[in-house]
């Protein structure tokens, strides 16, 4: 009999904004510095919440906002902090412990 396995999804376990704050800080650290993994991270937070909502606060389409967040997408540093604004967090810079 044949394992079977079903995908692996980080939205589904973004349930409390604990859980945003934490994913997305680790996503931060990780980065390979290009910010995909930044984009990765916001698009599955978005996708956890209510992408409709959180378009409207941010001033732009959800599929706008699909279309950013997306792995085809490049979403501006203000992009960005509006979404991060419109999720209830704040960018902080700190030394690297490199």
């Amino acid at each position: 009999m044949a394992e079977q396995f079903s995908r692996w999804d980080a939205a589904d376990y973004l349930n409390t904004q604990e859980d945003v704050r934490f994913y997305l800080e680790d996503c931060t650290a990780e980065d390979p510095g290009d910010g995909s993994l930044i984009r990765a991270a916001l698009f599955d937070i978005a996708r956890a919440g209510n992408m409709s909502q959180l378009a409207r606060d941010v001033g732009i389409s959800r599929e706008g906002l699909y279309k950013a967040l997306s792995d085809k997408g490049n979403p501006s540093f203000t992009m960005v902090l509006k979404v991060v604004r419109a999720l209830g967090l704040e960018l902080h810079f700190s030394e690297s412990k490199i």
